[in-house]
């Protein structure tokens, strides 16, 4: 998945915003102005970094070595995937997909999108 796919289809989601509110290197992705999904456009390698359940984060970050601790996130709650192309794309969208859940889920019942 390139860049115009993932952002294509966080774009999907209902409710999703994008901005840059941490410079150009930096394309967020929120739902209700609570941040799902970063990718970083500086970086010699196309990566995202995804919210996830702590205890799968740990289970996919032993699987998959294309996925490890969020950087500069909370590690516990967040991993940064590498999209170099050795993921499946299904894999990727299941994991955008959890992440998109998870703040959903958090939000007031009021303001869930589904």
């Amino acid at each position: 998945m390139d860049i115009e796919q993932f952002r294509d289809y966080c774009l999907s989601k209902r409710g999703t915003t994008e901005g840059m509110p941490f410079g150009d290197g930096e394309l967020v992705f929120k739902v209700m102005d609570k941040m799902f999904a970063l990718a970083s456009l500086d970086s010699e390698n196309f990566t995202v970094n995804l919210k996830c359940e702590p205890e799968r984060a740990i289970n996919l970050r032993e699987e998959y070595a294309e996925i490890t601790p969020g950087y500069h996130m909370n590690k516990v709650h967040w991993n940064t995937v590498a999209m170099d192309g050795s993921l499946k794309e299904s894999l990727v969208r299941e994991l955008i997909d959890h992440s998109y859940d998870l703040i959903v889920a958090s939000l007031p019942k009021k303001y869930r999108l589904h």
